[in-house]
């Protein structure tokens, strides 16, 4: 078993409110899932996630637990399943909810300055990885 220390950072969102909401969410079991645009991997120069295993990080930067993850596919925004918005375990019960939530944060003024593009509008055809992945251990 690879040491914490040589595993990935798995950060989730920004430091702050959402991001501990969603590590809450993760260390209860409720997330199970997420997402991410294509063009964050394209504007950081890294290829898309492939199955491995990262360490979560908190909002403190303190590292909480293991994940693996299984599984990426890319699929238009449009395209995504209600089953995959329903893992992400923040309580959608639809398609349009995980959309709103998403553009809530992909269109915060703090994505698209990390993105570069303070005009940045997601459209049905923006490319979406979903991933899936299980707690493996809390730390």
């Amino acid at each position: 078993m690879s040491a914490v220390a040589d595993l990935p950072r798995e950060e989730f969102a920004f430091p702050g409110p959402l991001r501990d909401t969603l590590v809450a969410a993760i260390l209860s079991g409720a997330k199970t899932s997420t997402s991410s645009l294509v063009r964050e991997y394209e504007h950081e120069g890294e290829p898309l996630p492939e199955p491995h295993r990262g360490v979560l990080i908190d909002s403190d930067g303190r590292p909480v637990a293991i994940l693996r993850y299984s599984d990426a596919v890319v699929v238009r925004c449009g395209d995504v399943p209600l089953a995959h918005a329903i893992t992400e375990g923040e309580g959608y019960t639809s398609v349009a909810e995980w959309r709103a939530g998403h553009e809530s944060f992909w269109h915060s003024a703090e994505f698209r300055a990390e993105l570069g593009d303070p005009d940045f509008r997601v459209t049905d055809d923006e490319l979406v990885v979903l991933e899936r992945f299980v707690l493996e251990r809390v730390l």
